[in-house]
């Protein structure tokens, strides 16, 4: 057995890094300020978007994307319920209705002839899911949005660095990427919004802070303006130059980190080939690049002779960590007992959540550690029979 623990995932920081963060906190200035700016314009420059808005995380963009939307009372967004409970919850917050659809069986993708037998006339805004570091097929999801006037979000928090048919997720149109620890780059904490419309980001960057009519680091004085004047109510979203120094950092390994992810899941994928218990997830059929950031299995439970959750227990006591993304949504407590939903409503949905679990996976793993994890899977496997 392995003698230490590996966990599901690990951030890659460089005493680089550390030094950059150091450089921070010595220069006197840790608010938002210029490393803010240029992550924000090396982020966009790095997807192709004419503008982003770097924020604490990305549900923070959501939230002020839906208020920026006016998405209230009497409206519904449909977006899958196999995802985490943030876009939901703020849709709920809101006093929207959310709208679930169910995803493809083995890539989890939500598909647009679901999301066409789900528009009504009270939708608002769709927000697909890239998920695990792969792309929806954005191309009739958007011909779907654009034909019906509804607003689409994308959200992109597992797809830094993801590709959907030669173009990098969010280069077009609107989308939210996550900088949470987990992911493929990290600023502790954080996320970005892009978006091809200025008179939205602009409306972003006023809600992110306060209300003010200017950012909260202008870019000409470097500072905020004394005369600067509340437009309209807003929060207070802005990301730190302490986290925006990392994330600059992160951005500039990123393509590096998703090689080896990539390398790591490749090693994943040929040792589960001949293991009939364990189902990977399936790679959609249009071209993409896949960033990889979760490597997704789903246990076959009648094969295995336990459940996933038994499965996941047996794997710590080896000393292998695993995470669960994720729980169906519409099966939660909360959306469950208050607003009604039952199980059989997402069938490929609730197979998936039932039996899915996710492997380590990081830059930092070596093929060795690749190889204790797929020894003990078949060791708890081998327990059962």
């Amino acid at each position: 057995m392995r003698k230490d623990f590996l966990p599901f995932s690990k951030p890659e920081f460089s005493e680089a890094d550390i030094q950059a963060v150091g450089d921070v906190l010595r220069s006197g200035w840790i608010t938002t300020g210029p490393h803010a700016a240029k992550f924000e314009e090396e982020f966009g420059a790095y997807t192709g978007c004419k503008g982003a808005v770097a924020l604490v995380s990305a549900t923070a963009g959501m939230h002020v994307a839906l208020t920026a939307l006016k998405i209230g009372p009497g409206d519904e967004v449909i977006t899958p319920a196999m995802t985490w409970v943030s876009t939901a919850n703020l849709i709920v917050l809101a006093g929207a209705t959310p709208v679930f659809v169910d995803v493809d069986r083995d890539t989890l993708m939500i598909l647009a002839d679901r999301l066409s037998s789900a528009v009504t006339e009270k939708t608002k805004l769709i927000v697909p899911v890239h998920y695990a570091g792969a792309p929806a097929d954005l191309a009739p999801i958007r011909s779907l949005a654009a034909g019906r006037g509804i607003p689409l979000i994308e959200d992109a928090a597992h797809a830094a660095g993801t590709e959907y048919r030669g173009e990098k997720v969010g280069a077009r149109g609107t989308s939210i990427f996550s900088f949470h620890p987990i992911k493929n780059m990290t600023t502790g904490e954080g996320g970005m919004v892009c978006s091809d419309d200025p008179a939205f980001l602009d409306r972003i960057r006023r809600l992110k802070f306060h209300g003010l009519g200017v950012d909260a680091f202008d870019r000409q004085m470097q500072g905020r303006s004394p005369q600067a004047e509340v437009i309209e109510p807003g929060y207070k979203y802005n990301l730190t130059d302490i986290a925006a120094v990392l994330g600059r950092r992160q951005l500039a390994r990123l393509d590096e980190f998703n090689r080896r992810r990539t390398e790591l899941a490749m090693l994943y994928r040929e040792a589960f080939a001949a293991v009939p218990e364990v189902i990977p997830l399936r790679d959609p059929p249009y071209p993409h690049r896949h960033a990889w950031h979760l490597f997704i299995v789903r246990l076959d439970v009648d094969r295995a002779g336990m459940d996933r959750d038994t499965f996941m227990g047996e794997l710590k006591k080896r000393n292998i960590g695993s995470g669960l993304h994720f729980r169906a949504i519409h099966l939660q407590k909360y959306f469950r007992e208050t607003l009604g939903f039952k199980r059989g409503l997402l069938p490929n949905t609730e197979w998936n959540s039932d039996r899915i679990l996710s492997l380590p996976l990081f830059p930092g793993m070596t093929p060795e550690d690749v190889g204790d994890v797929v020894t003990a899977v078949k060791e708890v496997l081998a327990s059962r029979k």
